[in-house]
C-alpha cells in the first residue's frame, strides 16, 4: 500500500479545522452590534440604575432619613356660580369640582377619591409631590382646601415605587426595566464571547443564581 506523505496531510487537517467563514462573520457582527448597543444603552441605563439604587436604599432604610409630617397650607376661596353649576352638571362632578378649584388655586396631586356629605363635597387629591384635601359647599361654592407638599424623602420613595406618580413616570419605569434587561442580555453576550474566560463566566453566573436563590429560600420570611 502507498503510504500518505505526512507533509501533504497536515494542510488538509488544518483546513478542516478552520471554522466556517459565514459563521465567523455572523459571530463577529453579533459581537460588534452587541458592543455598540451596549455602549449606547449604557448612557441612559446607568443614570437610571444610579437613581433606583439610591432610592431603593432609602426605601429599604426609611429610618436613615427621618421625615417629619409636612405642614398643610390651609386656604379658603369661593367658586364662581357659573363654574360651580358647570361642575355639578358634568359627568364626573367631583372630579370637575377639583379641576375648578385647581384653576383658582394651585393644588398638589391628581383626583383620588371623593364623596358628598350633608351638601358638601369632600375630595382628596394624591400625588408624588404632595396631596390636597378639598371641602366644597355645593350651595354657594365656598371651599376650604389644605395642600400638603411632600418632603424630599417622601418624594424619592414615591418616585421609586411609582406611587401616585402619573402615567409618564410609570412609562419611564417600564422603559427603564426594558432597557436594563436588554443591556444585561447584551452584557452576557459579550461576557460569554471571551472564550478563554467562558468556564469562569459560567461558574460566576451559576454562583450568583445560587446565592440569590439561597438567600430567598433560607432567610426571606
Amino acid at each position: 500500500m502507498k503510504r500518505e506523505d505526512p507533509t501533504q496531510s497536515a494542510p488538509k487537517k488544518q483546513q478542516a479545522a478552520k471554522p466556517h467563514p459565514q459563521r465567523s462573520r455572523f459571530r463577529a457582527e453579533l459581537f460588534k452590534q452587541s458592543r455598540m448597543l451596549h455602549a449606547y444603552l449604557s448612557a441612559f441605563a446607568f443614570i437610571a440604575l444610579i437613581f433606583f439604587s439610591l432610592t431603593g436604599m432609602l426605601l429599604n432604610h426609611p429610618k436613615w432619613f427621618a421625615a417629619g409630617k409636612p405642614a398643610g397650607d390651609a386656604q379658603q376661596l369661593t367658586l364662581p356660580k357659573t363654574e360651580l353649576a358647570a361642575a355639578q352638571a358634568a359627568s364626573e362632578p367631583l372630579r370637575a369640582l377639583a379641576d375648578a378649584v385647581g384653576r383658582q388655586h394651585p393644588l398638589r396631586g391628581d383626583y383620588a377619591s371623593g364623596e358628598v356629605l350633608d351638601g358638601e363635597a369632600h375630595i382628596r387629591l394624591d400625588g408624588a409631590t404632595g396631596k390636597s384635601d378639598l371641602i366644597v359647599n355645593l350651595a354657594d361654592g365656598s371651599t376650604e382646601l389644605t395642600v400638603q407638599h411632600a418632603s424630599a424623602a417622601t418624594l424619592i420613595r414615591n418616585l421609586h415605587r411609582g406611587k401616585h406618580s402619573g402615567a409618564a413616570w410609570s412609562w419611564l419605569i417600564d422603559i427603564t426595566a426594558v432597557v436594563v434587561f436588554v443591556l444585561s442580555v447584551l452584557g452576557y453576550v459579550l461576557f460569554f464571547s471571551l472564550r478563554f474566560r467562558l468556564a469562569n463566566s459560567i461558574k460566576l453566573t451559576t454562583a450568583s443564581l445560587l446565592l440569590i436563590g439561597g438567600i430567598i429560600y433560607c432567610f426571606v420570611p
